[in-house]
């Protein structure tokens, strides 16, 4: 079944590669949605597939030795039924 969930990532995640490998990772994997940083630090991510998948990308970026995650908000949200890819968008 297919779940939408908005992240918001703070720590050591700008300037560290993580928008690159939540990109390369959401395409790999079959993911969609979108990843960008915000003025604060922190990154933004929305991302939509099986909630098996995310679990894992989740995984992935955690345990990038580049990337620190010292913690996350998270929440549910309505699918987007059209959505076809994951992108990079620019900074806030």
């Amino acid at each position: 079944m297919k779940i939408r969930k908005h992240f918001i990532f703070y720590g050591r995640v700008q300037g560290v590669g993580f928008r690159y490998k939540a990109y390369y990772i959401a395409n790999n994997r079959g993911l969609t949605g979108y990843v960008r940083n915000l003025y604060d630090g922190s990154v933004e991510m929305e991302v939509q597939g099986e909630e098996a998948e995310i679990d894992i990308m989740i995984k992935m970026l955690k345990e990038d030795r580049y990337i620190l995650i010292d913690g996350m908000d998270v929440r549910k949200m309505e699918i987007e039924e059209d959505e076809k890819s994951f992108v990079k968008k620019s900074s806030w």
